[in-house]
């Protein structure tokens, strides 16, 4: 089997490691059809703090069931499924909560277990981890379905976990594939006025398409003025930094609305005052998203044309160059990269 392995900053390659197997009876083996890089693999690239350190990559991925442990029960070989980046037993104290991002047995893949950006993946506690999907490994929605297992589920958290109200205003810090996807959850909630805080023409063309209706490309102080005029010195209801560096998380603070809340979902490298926060009355939510929990319900979605996120993929490289789809996202001239093994 062939896997994408990281060895140290930047050194990255397609090398043969040992076939996955079903080593405990709750596990599947998943034949993977498509992977994404995300930014998260691309710190561990740049040899920076985060949880991807390699050596295999990658943790997002839709495939097909090709075995299944003995105690598997709702799933079969055939199977399309989605998985979240992170595998979940579905019973301990967190995942009842609704929090399965937080088991006590799971885990990250490309960390805690195998990379998705490889031929096939072994799957702990398939039953509470995959999601089927019943379309074919060819289905042109397989790219939507794929965005599901990380970046959308982040962005659709950002949204949900604040309890956004239908007309409420909303920036968006960050034009990567969360932001993207903060934008369109935010859309979707019902959000009257959403902006987007970018740089990059071609984001803030598909942060448009996704409900954007005002773009920020400005950054620092001009940006907050800019935010502060356009919502007569007020702020917004609801700031979703999706950078998570200590200029965006200023930057949330300086926007936000007395009231209002800010939903860390960039892995927030930075910190914010609370002190200004408790005194401002300004709630803190999001985290690191639960993504099984909103699985089904994006995957019905998807299936029913009411949810559409792939044009987030701008690029697609095979696993053997996947390389030069890291590289691309580095250089910033891909916003997410897709991976055909």
């Amino acid at each position: 089997m062939r896997a994408a392995i990281l060895h140290g900053p930047g050194d990255l390659g397609v090398e043969s490691v040992p076939d996955p197997v079903v080593e405990q009876p709750t596990d599947a083996i998943v034949r993977v059809v498509a992977a994404g890089v995300c930014g998260t693999d691309l710190r561990g690239y740049a040899g920076q703090p985060g949880p991807v350190q390699g050596p295999r990559c990658g943790h997002e991925f839709v495939g097909v069931v090709t075995d299944t442990g003995p105690d598997v029960r709702t799933l079969r070989a055939g199977d399309l499924v989605v998985s979240p980046f992170q595998y979940s037993d579905g019973v301990c104290d967190p995942c009842t909560r609704g929090v399965p991002s937080s088991c006590r047995s799971g885990g990250m893949f490309g960390v805690d277990a195998g990379g998705g950006q490889a031929e096939a993946v072994r799957v702990p506690f398939a039953d509470t981890t995959l999601v089927p999907a019943p379309v074919g490994p060819e289905d042109e929605r397989v790219p939507a379905l794929l965005a599901l297992a990380d970046v959308m589920s982040t962005g659709t958290h950002a949204i949900a976990s604040a309890g956004l109200r239908r007309g409420a205003t909303v920036a968006v810090i960050g034009d990567g594939a969360v932001g993207l996807c903060s934008v369109l959850a935010a859309h979707r909630a019902g959000a009257e006025r959403v902006f987007l805080l970018g740089r990059h023409p071609g984001r803030l063309g598909t942060g448009t398409a996704f409900g954007a209706t005002d773009l920020v490309t400005t950054r620092g102080e001009e940006a907050h003025a800019e935010l502060a005029e356009a919502t007569g010195g007020v702020g917004v209801d609801l700031v979703v930094d999706a950078v998570g560096e200590q200029q965006a998380l200023d930057t949330a603070m300086a926007v936000v609305a007395d009231g209002g809340a800010l939903a860390l979902v960039g892995g927030p490298h930075g910190g914010v005052n609370a002190m200004l926060c408790f005194l401002r009355n300004i709630t803190i939510t999001g985290g690191l998203a639960p993504a099984r929990a909103y699985l089904p319900a994006l995957v019905d979605d998807v299936l029913a044309g009411r949810l559409d996120p792939s044009p987030l993929f701008d690029l697609a490289v095979s696993l053997d160059d996947v390389a030069s789809g890291y590289r691309a996202m580095a250089d910033r001239t891909a916003t997410k990269v897709l991976v055909r093994p």
